[in-house]
């Protein structure tokens, strides 16, 4: 089975209140389009394709190593018009995923469930249970249970919107479907413009079932419109991502003041950190390491039996096995300490290598240098 996926990635971002297109702005150090695409490139087999518009010249450049189509959405008339764009690029045969730049958490698995009910005779929709579903097109269904439409909320009647079952927009379903509806959207509504989620009322009018999935949680389906659901999702997202280190043997002190924004590739066992470490990059770090407090590392290796105390910045350095950092040292880039190392409080050390069982206690700047 052949994949296509569209991302739908041109809107402004008006709440967001910033000169940054909404899909650039951050989580965990990475774009929120970033995040989406990453995990859509684990699907087999499959072409991604992304729809862009507001901000393009900084969007492609931003995001140019991604593998990937990029199409321009110049006029920004709806989500039915971001995938008319594509059109031309859908194989009939191909399964077509819908998904959207500004949410960032969706997982594989979710999306994986959702392509299994795709066929001939169905399109498969991801719905979401909501408390307070305001601002989500209403799930509408008959006498029994069969879904027969979307209501956007703004087009919503006081009844339509007691509904509590929402559309997230993401879907999947065939090409040569996916088409033939697109080509029949209008923008007779209230906004004046072209409704993806009319082409649910089409498929049901041509007999073909609309198959719901729903989530884990509301938070992996959740958008970005402004700042706080963008400060909401990273808390998110850092509280997973803090919950499998656990898991791995790592003692967060307090996992809510923990920020992992790049990957640890490698990891030990009884590793412990405390409050407020950030580690972005690719980093690996062994067994019976002790980060203390405020300690910032980006892409290194961190040896067994290392012990790197408060306020310390490790950036693209190597610590040899059981040596002793800080506190308030900094290891800057290509920065080699051999096995048993001391560095002091207020020590900087920059493309220098220092050998095994050297101390340089406190108060020292050493670069481009061999130490020992």
């Amino acid at each position: 089975m052949k994949i296509t996926t569209i991302i739908l990635a041109a809107g402004k971002g008006t709440r967001m209140r910033s000169e940054l297109p909404k899909i650039l702005h951050k989580i965990a150090g990475r774009p929120l389009l970033q995040h989406v695409y990453e995990m859509s490139s684990q699907l087999n087999n499959n072409a991604i394709k992304i729809v862009y518009g507001h901000g393009a010249d900084l969007v492609r450049d931003t995001l140019k190593d991604l593998d990937a189509s990029w199409i321009e959405q110049k006029q920004q008339l709806g989500t039915g018009h971001a995938v008319q764009q594509v059109s031309d690029q859908i194989a009939d045969a191909d399964t077509v995923l819908i998904l959207y730049g500004d949410v960032p958490l969706l997982k594989l698995t979710t999306v994986k469930q959702l392509i299994a009910n795709v066929n001939d005779e169905s399109l498969a929709l991801l719905t979401v249970n909501l408390e307070n579903p305001t601002g989500y097109g209403r799930i509408m269904r008959d006498d029994s249970g069969q879904v027969t439409k979307i209501v956007e909320e703004k087009d919503a009647s006081a009844t339509e919107k007691l509904i509590k079952e929402g559309n997230t927009g993401i879907m999947a379903v065939q090409g040569d479907k996916l088409k033939k509806w697109l080509n029949r959207l209008n923008n007779n509504n209230a906004q004046g413009e072209y409704y993806l989620t009319d082409v649910i009322e089409m498929a049901v009018a041509d007999g073909i079932t609309i198959v719901t999935n729903q989530p884990e949680t509301a938070d992996e389906v959740l958008g970005v419109n402004n700042r706080i659901q963008l400060s909401h999702l990273e808390r998110v997202y850092q509280q997973e991502q803090a919950c499998q280190l656990m898991e791995q043997g790592v003692t967060l002190i307090d996992p809510a003041r923990f920020d992992l924004r790049g990957s640890i590739e490698k990891l030990g066992i009884d590793v412990v950190c405390d409050v407020n470490v950030i580690i972005e990059g690719k980093n690996s770090i062994g067994s019976n390491v002790k980060i203390g407090a405020n300690t910032y590392i980006k892409n290194s290796i961190i040896n067994d039996n290392v012990q790197i105390l408060s306020n310390c910045i490790i950036e693209n350095a190597v610590i040899g096995r059981g040596s002793r950092i800080g506190p308030f040292a900094r290891l800057r880039p290509e920065t080699l300490l051999a096995e048993d190392v001391h560095i002091g409080n207020f020590v900087e050390i920059k493309k220098s290598s220092v050998a095994a069982s050297s101390k340089i206690n406190h108060l020292s700047y050493i670069g481009d240098t061999t130490v020992g």
